[in-house]
């Protein structure tokens, strides 16, 4: 058996406590936190989806026997749980480019000395922190069949109208996410670019390019983290669709077309007692989050 020489020692201590121990102490409640308020829920769901499970009263105990994969065979062959996930892939196929391409135009806009600036940044900022019932109230009353998009477009609207159209309605509620969040995701963008430094832009226009080069050549790789962060927050928050749909289109009409997976979830686990089967629902959509930020990672590191 090998023995640990003294010179070892602190060497295991930073490799298993880091280089400042005090900050595990620090860290400690958010670890507490994390465990109490996401770990055991997501682990408490894993184990429902594998039994049958019921709600009951307090203190009533009732059998929960384990049913194996007998709960995801029910979700998968549910056509409405399918639908729904394609419902979220086309929704992440819209948000995800347009949050990550418009707010990190708009940044680069408002990092620059122009005209009410500040009042730009605030404007764009109050949507995602005004409560989305009230915001959805003004969605309703531009997109209605009788709305004010409606009435500018004229002939041109679809018919029905956005939010009760099976082909629109999807698109309607990624274009909604996507204004609501935007001034989040271009308060990170701001933050990051001001780490990009002026060096750069200068030597950029000594050599002739022009604001477009430069930010194509400067801007963009300077805030590549801050990218792989907008698009990992942008999918977190789109798998969780659940508002937008609930209310903007009364629970994911028309027909289940805009329906998302969390709303199902709420419906078949509250509505319908069938908790198992949503918790089933639940970790299928946690692993496809997984699958795709696990995707987005490794192509940044490709192309990094």
């Amino acid at each position: 058996m090998t023995a640990v020489t003294p010179e070892a020692k602190p060497r295991m201590t930073a490799q298993v406590f880091g280089r400042h121990p005090v900050g595990l102490l620090l860290s400690a409640p958010y670890a507490v936190y994390v465990a109490a308020v996401f770990a055991y829920p997501l682990g408490m769901a894993v184990w429902i989806s594998f039994h049958d499970y019921i709600f009951t009263a307090p203190g009533v105990g009732v059998p929960r026997p384990f049913v194996g994969i007998d709960n995801y065979t029910t979700a998968l062959a549910d056509p409405a749980v399918r639908r729904s996930f394609v419902n979220i892939l086309i929704f992440l196929v819209i948000n995800v480019p347009l949050t990550v391409v418009l707010s990190l135009l708009l940044a680069t806009a408002l990092n620059a000395a122009i005209p009410f600036r500040t009042f730009f940044r605030v404007s764009f900022y109050v949507p995602y922190v005004t409560a989305s019932v009230a915001v959805v109230g003004v969605w309703l009353f531009l997109f209605s069949s009788d709305g004010l998009v409606n009435q500018v477009l004229g002939d041109l609207a679809p018919d029905p109208s956005w939010l009760i159209n099976e082909k629109w309605a999807m698109p309607s509620i990624a274009l909604f996410v996507t204004w609501k969040q935007l001034g989040f995701f271009i308060l990170l963008y701001l933050a990051a670019l001001q780490n990009v430094p002026r060096e750069l832009y200068e030597s950029a226009a000594v050599d002739g390019a022009g604001r477009w080069r430069s930010f194509r050549a400067v801007t963009i790789p300077g805030v590549r983290p801050a990218t792989t962060l907008v698009t990992l927050l942008a999918i977190i928050t789109g798998a969780n669709l659940f508002t937008e749909p609930y209310l903007l289109t009364n629970g994911g009409g028309p027909s289940g077309t805009s329906a998302s997976p969390v709303l199902l979830m709420y419906q078949r686990g509250i509505e319908q007692q069938h908790p198992d089967v949503a918790a089933a629902i639940g970790v299928l959509l946690v692993a496809g989050v997984l699958l795709l930020a696990g995707a987005q990672r490794l192509l940044e590191r490709r192309r990094g």
